[in-house]
């Protein structure tokens, strides 16, 4: 890459960064407005909504969110009624998380919300570029990020 220098928005992280900001902010309108939720409030409810219950650790993990905004996530979710802590009967220092009625409710809500905003997005792209943008996101995805490192087993 001679001749050129560092230029930020040509940084591939920089711009998937961008893309996933502008997306998220106009859902954010979504569940910030009918239901007061931050955007970790949302994704720890989304996550208990799709997979059941799990720990705040099994939560960090398959979202890649921060152990403090987690926690502090599960406890506005907790006192809002839509999640319930119970003692991990595998690991005593730890609490399984479950949603309540309310919180299967609002997940319900949030995520017909969520497929009228992911329909109407893909609509906007057309179903060729939408089609394209989820085969790279995958293929990103699986890379695990191990470029520029060299291979483990090595």
């Amino acid at each position: 890459m001679e001749g050129k220098g560092f230029d930020l928005q040509d940084f591939l992280p920089y711009l998937l960064n961008q893309a996933a900001e502008a997306t998220s902010r106009g859902f954010e309108r979504v569940y910030k407005t009918s239901y007061g939720m931050t955007r970790t409030q949302w994704r720890v409810l989304a996550n208990l909504g799709r997979f059941g219950a799990m720990t705040a650790r099994d939560i960090c993990r398959i979202s890649h969110i921060e152990k403090t905004k987690v926690s502090r996530a599960v406890a506005a979710l907790e006192a809002e009624g839509m999640l319930a802590r119970a003692p991990s009967s595998e690991d005593g220092r730890a609490e399984v998380l479950s949603l309540t009625s309310r919180g299967r409710e609002v997940f319900a809500d949030l995520g017909q919300r969520a497929l009228a905003f992911d329909f109407e997005l893909r609509a906007r792209l057309g179903p060729e570029v939408a089609q394209t943008i989820d085969a790279i996101l995958r293929e990103i995805s699986a890379l695990h990020v191990g470029v520029g490192r060299e291979p483990e087993d090595r």
